[in-house]
């Protein structure tokens, strides 16, 4: 008797401490200590090996598809001799089996209590330890296993405060044309390519840092400074392998990097999320490179295109935005022979420049909506040129690549030509060469279309896109606008590149029936290269800068320039 209840107080000894243990709830448990625990009162009930299975559902359940666990095991011959079932409100399972070798005789009814008691305590902590894991995992992790942006402002919240991210280093950024690898190589194998980056980049960042994936091929990262320049290395250039046949497929990343200074406060999440969106958001222009470093310029920058665009609906509105005319001239008589409707903001009696708030304008619609009262004021003063009887010339009218996505945008053009009673043969729509199969669809339907209109369309800045011949061999345009940067300078004899290049596009255009005109002609040396090539078409300072109505009207009124004299 003596023995027996020396027994039970033994085991009510260690029982009180794996309640303890197993109650904690503050701090991570001392599985090693509960596992001891454990191990003790399974050889106190003579017991063999004890095997527990977690199951998300009953559905996993019901597969054998769950997560085992043995927590002791003596690797001897065993029969099961007791299972405890435990079933959260959340549905998961949890089950445990105990097992004694076969030699061992029964469990007594005291025994078999004690054991289905340390079995059930031991099941609600699995289970809760369990619970959590998975809500962690549903928090902080997505459905392909990166972990989130919720665990990245975790990271920061943590890291909250003065002086805790001193020598380290922020980064957003995205993998650059990822879209081209899913198309080429399919989706199972951008997915794998994905991790792979994910896996490489966690690597080089180390324990000191953490990385999350804001979606897509897009991520966050905070990282030691001391590590920085490899990371970098491998965002601006890494290979991956894929498939058999051993393919090894590049990948570039554009990304926007806030280096944090000694002492810098953190109060919330934007502190540095802020920076490094806006650092990104110039790398994405690609216009200075796409690493870039955050740095209070950037800031101004950013502050400077929330200002225009907070402006722009309440200046349309005031009429701010004038329509200026650049003169396209006939370079053999001199005739105007066309004109350019250009955009100038006058806002407080002074002119922004086009550069200063167009690219702004395109990062959102907006630039759709100035489009079209471009377009529209375009129409009015054509209309209105008709009732006076002056002569009228066909004007181009630019439009965004924004437009492209617009299905109505055929509609849109035509209901402002017709509204203002505007003969067709009035209007050019010149449109930018694209970058991407799916915006090169768009633009063929929507000049195809506008074709059909008797509209003329050009191609601007021919030259400048990456399937320029493409594009003329497919899209049946009216009018090919040449850049400025295949004009020859003054100084370029009739055999350099230039010269030459320019030479056979000239001849190529005029070919296929197509009008050229070349803009940004400046010089009469350069007039003189457009009239022995037989370009008939040029605009450029040399004639006039972009002018008010009003001085337009003008220049038509005169009708030509004296181009013998240039």
């Amino acid at each position: 008797m003596t023995t027996d209840i020396q027994k039970s107080l033994e085991f009510f000894e260690l029982f009180e401490k794996l309640a303890s243990a197993t109650q904690i709830v503050n701090r991570k448990p001392d599985i090693k200590g509960i596992e001891d625990i454990l191990g003790k009162i399974s050889a106190m009930f003579r017991l063999s090996k004890g095997v527990t299975r977690f199951y998300k559902n009953p559905a996993e359940e019901e597969q054998d598809e769950g997560e085992t666990m043995i927590s002791y095991d003596l690797h001897v011959e065993s029969r099961p001799v007791h299972t405890v079932r435990f079933v959260t409100r959340l549905m998961s399972i949890t089950t445990m089996t105990v097992y004694m070798a076969v030699d061992e005789p029964p469990l007594t009814e005291d025994e078999l209590f004690k054991v289905d008691l340390t079995m059930r305590t031991t099941l609600a902590f699995i289970s809760r330890n369990r619970l959590q894991d998975i809500a962690e995992q549903l928090a902080f992790y997505d459905d392909s296993g990166f972990r989130n942006i919720r665990s990245f402002f975790n990271y920061i919240t943590w890291k909250k405060g003065s002086g805790t991210m001193d020598g380290m280093a922020a980064v957003n950024y995205n993998i650059r044309h990822f879209s081209i690898v899913n198309d080429e190589y399919g989706r199972t194998a951008g997915d794998t390519i994905l991790k792979s980056h994910y896996d490489r980049a966690a690597e080089i960042i180390g324990d000191n840092g953490t990385l999350s994936r804001l979606g897509g091929d897009s991520f966050v990262c905070i990282c030691k400074a001391d590590v920085l320049e490899k990371l970098v290395a491998f965002l601006k250039e890494s290979f991956f392998t894929i498939g058999t046949d051993i393919k090894n497929v590049r990948i570039s990343c554009r990304a926007g990097i806030f280096v944090v200074p000694d002492g810098f406060i953190i109060s919330s999440h934007n502190d540095i999320m802020g920076r490094i969106m806006h650092a990104y958001a110039a790398a994405k222009t690609g216009e200075h490179g796409h690493i870039i470093y955050y740095s209070d310029s950037i800031t101004a920058a950013i502050n400077k295109s929330k200002r225009i665009q907070q402006q722009f609906t309440e200046s349309l509105k005031n009429g701010e935005f004038a329509v200026y005319y650049q003169p396209k001239v006939n370079t053999l008589t001199g005739e105007i022979c066309g004109g350019e409707a250009l955009c100038r903001w006058i806002r407080n009696g002074s002119i922004t420049p086009p550069m200063e708030f167009i690219p702004i304008l395109e990062e959102t619609n907006d630039i759709c909506r100035l489009d079209f009262h471009v377009l529209d004021t375009v129409c009015r003063d054509i209309r209105r040129w008709l009732d006076e009887g002056r002569r009228v010339v066909r004007i181009s009218v630019n439009l965004s690549r924004r437009h492209m996505v617009n299905s109505l945008l055929l509609e849109n053009i035509m209901e402002i030509v017709e509204r203002n009673r505007v003969p067709h043969k009035y209007i050019e729509i010149e449109l930018t060469e694209t970058t991407t199969d799916v915006e090169f669809k768009d633009l063929q339907r929507v000049v195809c279309g506008l074709q059909k209109q008797d509209i003329y369309t050009s191609v601007d800045d021919f030259g400048m896109g990456y399937s320029s011949l493409n594009l003329i061999r497919v899209i049946p345009w009216n009018v090919l606008k040449v850049d400025r940067s295949f004009l020859p300078t003054d100084d370029e004899g009739a055999d350099s590149i230039r010269s030459i290049m320019f030479r056979h596009v000239v001849a190529m255009t005029k070919e296929m029936g197509l009008e050229c005109i070349v803009e940004g002609v400046e010089t009469p040396s350069q007039l003189k290269k457009l009239k022995i090539n037989s370009c008939e078409q040029a605009q450029g300072f040399l004639f006039d800068k972009p002018l008010p109505v009003k001085e337009f009207e003008k220049r038509l009124d005169s009708g030509r320039y004296n181009v013998d004299f240039f």
